[in-house]
């Protein structure tokens, strides 16, 4: 039985790459049968390169994914080198899923709300310093958002995945075993920081693979946050292609789907580039792990500090966007605070939370079953798919396999939207739920299943009885996760919802395009909102069932 449902995980969350990436191939060649498109051809490439401003379009996709990727990987080791073993660690560890929480969007329009030429950031240095925009020249001022340069994107996205990379460096850390490392360091005569850039980084950097490789792929593929705070003229090539998907001219089709297929290749460049990085860092070049004893002390808790107080900054600014009837420029302050936005959006906002949180909830629950199963088989038969191959669905950009998805759903059913949408969130949840669960499950006693084995309890009953209570605060964690990826899915519910189902975050991403600040604080409250909250029950419970189980052995 577990064999089948193994068979059946393969089929939901791993397969369906191959349709989905030969869909958006054949398309890229000219090959769409249903639109009279019977040979193939290679004008799609084409008329991606014949558009103009596509070379700086694909620079500035290339360079703020690598800028941005590589700056979270500094700033984590900074946090790592100035804080692991102490008081403050503690204090980082329980920060990390209000963090993890607020999705993407929700950070990205906080962070405009900061830092936009008419922001709080503006408005504070004016009051502060006498700043004035209209006589000193907004240009004269850090332009972050919408700027030619990506800066603002480069920034915002290292901000927000350092928290991700912090998360999966507890583990790594665990497994290098800091301390007895420190300890024969310092009976080197190594300080505690030439310790970390001589000892900790090669090791630490090696493990961090694959979720550096998939900070690379989203930092590359995004679409959402680039559209709220990215460069527009010409915007990132990720944009650049799905504005192209959403073009309603179906004879452009061909040149929308060569844009996938080159967003893949770039991906495929630069996974390659990232691992050519960590392989000059750690073996190629080894001459800095042992030329001397020299140790950088880095900004750790000024960087953690400055990450925390952003995000606490966002949400009070965020609410008093909501009830602000008045707020004129630069004033600190609004002048006149109402309700009337909630009211006035108080009924189409909840129809569309409902059907967020269904669809999430549907998601995480189908998820974490086939990721406990995942995960029961590899103890069971000692085998499982590579990891890599599971996290495909993390490291390929999404709109390179959601054209072929999308085809490939229409000759199935065509009007089942609620259905394609849940099941590709399912698959896109699928590696996070299943990573979030590895490092528990690698780490479980397995000794303790065997002693209920030999009790004359069945496998199901020692699962039940022993493994799922010991587990149960990791399994309740991982459905948060699941809840949280589904509730941040924007271009899947686009395209295989085809516009007709509508969640916080599509709400949220359409309305901070030139929208009233007031309506998109709305939205953006609750996008921030509703993965908080499970966050928080997984929380709540492991500390009640911790407690339990202390009083009750």
């Amino acid at each position: 039985m577990l064999r089948v449902l193994y068979l059946l995980i393969i089929v939901i969350c791993i397969l369906p790459t191959l349709p989905g990436l030969l869909g958006v191939a054949l398309s890229a060649f000219g090959y769409i049968p249903p639109l009279g498109m019977n040979r193939f051809s290679l004008t799609g490439f084409a008329m991606v390169f014949d558009w103009q401003g596509v070379w700086r379009s694909i620079g500035l996709t290339v360079y703020s994914a690598i800028a941005s990727s590589y700056l979270a990987c500094l700033i984590t080791f900074a946090i790592l080198q100035a804080t692991w073993g102490t008081r403050i660690w503690r204090k980082i560890e329980l920060s990390l899923s209000p963090l993890l929480a607020m999705p993407h969007v929700a950070f990205a329009i906080g962070f405009a709300f900061l830092f936009a030429p008419t922001g709080m950031g503006i408005r504070a240095l004016h009051s502060l310093f006498g700043y004035d925009p209209a006589t000193q020249g907004v240009n004269d001022a850090v332009l972050l958002i919408k700027d030619p340069h990506a800066l603002g994107l480069i920034v915002m996205l290292a901000l927000k995945e350092v928290p991700f990379l912090l998360l999966m460096s507890i583990s790594i850390l665990a497994q290098l075993k800091v301390t007895q490392i420190e300890k024969v360091s310092a009976s080197l005569g190594y300080s505690k920081n030439q310790m970390w850039w001589k000892c900790i980084l090669p090791q630490w950097f090696a493990k961090l693979r694959f979720p550096m490789l998939a900070v690379i792929a989203y930092s590359l593929s995004v679409v959402d946050v680039a559209l709220i705070i990215g460069p527009t003229n010409p915007p990132t090539f990720a944009v650049l292609v799905w504005q192209w998907f959403s073009d309603p001219d179906l004879s452009l089709l061909p040149r929308a789907a060569a844009g996938a297929v080159i967003l893949f290749a770039i991906a495929s460049l630069l996974i390659a580039f990232a691992r050519l990085v960590e392989w000059t860092i750690i073996k190629g070049v080894k001459c800095w792990q042992f030329s001397g004893r020299y140790g950088i002390s880095l900004p750790g808790k000024s960087l953690f500090i400055t990450l925390i107080s952003l995000t606490i900054l966002m949400v009070p600014l965020m609410v008093m966007w909501s009830f602000a009837q008045r707020w004129r420029f630069p004033d600190l302050l609004p002048s006149r605070y109402s309700n009337h936005f909630w009211q006035l959006e108080w009924d189409s906002i909840v129809s569309t939370i409902n059907q967020s949180l269904i669809i999430a909830i549907i998601t995480a629950t189908i998820t974490l079953v086939l990721a406990l199963l995942a995960h029961e088989y590899r103890i069971k038969y000692k085998w499982q798919i590579p990891g890599y191959v599971i996290a495909i669905p993390m490291l390929i950009p999404q709109l390179s396999i959601l054209f072929g998805l999308q085809v490939a759903t229409l000759y199935l059913s065509s009007d089942s939207y609620l259905f394609w949408v849940c099941w590709a969130h399912i698959f896109f949840s699928f590696p996070f739920v299943y990573l979030a669960l590895d490092g528990p499950w690698r780490s479980f006693d397995i000794r303790l299943i065997r002693a209920a084995l030999s009790l004359g309890k069945s496998p199901l009953q020692a699962w039940l009885k022993v493994k799922m209570p010991i587990l149960l605060p990791a399994i309740i964690f991982a459905w948060a996760v699941g809840i949280s990826v589904s509730l941040a899915q924007y271009l899947p519910t686009l395209m295989l919802g085809a516009g007709r189902i509508s969640t916080i975050t599509t709400e949220a991403v359409a309305l901070s395009s030139g929208f009233d600040r007031r309506v998109t604080a709305i939205y953006a409250i609750w996008q921030a909102l509703l993965p908080l909250i499970f966050f928080t029950i997984a929380i709540v419970f492991s500390r009640v069932q911790g407690r339990y189980r202390r009083i009750s052995t």
